[in-house]
């Protein structure tokens, strides 16, 4: 990288017995994202505490370029899982040179696990008092181990402003394009999944991989009636009528549904609705009630109250960042 190069940095960490899937998620998705005139936005390097190979789960070694110096020029840190943490900690500390690696991050650098490399963060301290998620499968001793963190099981991701956890293996995928829309925004992220052939987003949370009895072939799903909600998500679409298109009771397609999705009807249709008024506001410049209304919000002040809840900016303070990204 030379010294006129302003990409922004990433350094990906690799941990004895990494995940050799997980380790290249961030150099695929992150490599991926270009600015005007296909200009890279960052620029991503593989690391390990000490600068030798680092052994994968899948019985190959990596041979990596940098050591632990790669952290200290990082604006952004990711860490994908390890073997070693499968199971939780169960009273082990972090590996060697683990947290010296660490310690060379430098303040206000944006941090990003996947899978069980949340264990990591959680030894370090970083994670007490915060939100954070986890492979569900560990995620009861996660919560034991760690009691000052604030687990959610239920979500693929966290974005807790400079740290972010991700679920397990395509939760990775989720969280970098989560990051890669926050700075960029939609249409370079929705650019990325096309190129990487991934879909831009995922409805729900972890609850929908979570093992449990396969269900009857004859049984009917909210599919279809979510497919024609997203064509209508400028009209009102109260919970009967969704029940009603997918001919089911009220008490049955909620079930259903967040069975489904891993979330309740009305929280997916907002979801989609602040997704679909993102787009909008960066790709077009209709007046901001314009927005809330074809997004399905009804009044502006509507999706500001939305926008500032889920996002924490407004929709014109949206609009500006994007507008000056692109």
């Amino acid at each position: 990288m030379t010294s006129g190069d302003r990409r922004h940095r990433v350094a990906v960490l690799a941990l004895d017995g990494v995940y050799a899937f997980e380790l290249g998620i961030p150099s695929r998705l992150f490599g991926a994202a270009e600015g005007a005139g296909r200009r890279p936005l960052y620029n991503v390097v593989v690391c390990t505490v000490d600068g030798r190979p680092a052994r994968t789960d899948s019985g190959f070694t990596v041979s990596v370029e940098h050591g632990p110096e790669a952290l200290e020029r990082a604006d952004t840190v990711v860490i994908p899982p390890t073997r070693r943490f499968d199971a939780g900690m169960a009273g082990e500390e972090l590996p060697e040179g683990v947290s010296e690696a660490l310690d060379r991050i430098r303040p206000g650098t944006r941090i990003v696990s996947f899978c069980n490399a949340s264990y990591v963060l959680a030894a370090t301290g970083l994670l007490d008092g915060r939100p954070a998620t986890t492979h569900w499968h560990v995620a009861d001793d996660f919560q034991r181990s760690f009691p000052r963190i604030k687990v959610d099981a239920d979500v693929l991701f966290v974005d807790d402003g400079d740290v972010l956890t991700a679920a397990g293996v395509a939760a990775g995928i989720d969280l970098c394009l989560h990051v890669i829309r926050r700075d960029h925004g939609a249409a370079v992220a929705n650019h990325v999944a096309r190129v990487c052939v991934v879909p831009p987003w995922r409805d729900g949370g972890q609850a929908q991989y979570i093992e449990r009895p396969v269900p009857e072939p004859t049984l009917a799903t909210t599919a279809a009636t979510r497919a024609w909600a997203l064509e209508r998500l400028q009209e009102p679409l109260p919970l009967g009528e969704l029940a009603a298109h997918a001919r089911m009771s009220l008490r049955t397609f909620t079930r259903r549904f967040q069975e489904e999705t891993g979330m309740p009807p009305g929280r997916w249709l907002t979801a989609q609705r602040i997704e679909l008024a993102r787009q909008l506001l960066e790709s077009s410049d209709l007046p901001v009630d314009v927005v809330a209304h074809r997004a399905g919000f009804g009044t502006g002040n509507s999706l500001r109250q939305h926008m500032r809840s889920v996002l924490g900016v407004s929709p014109a303070a949206y609009r500006r960042t994007f507008t000056a990204a692109s």
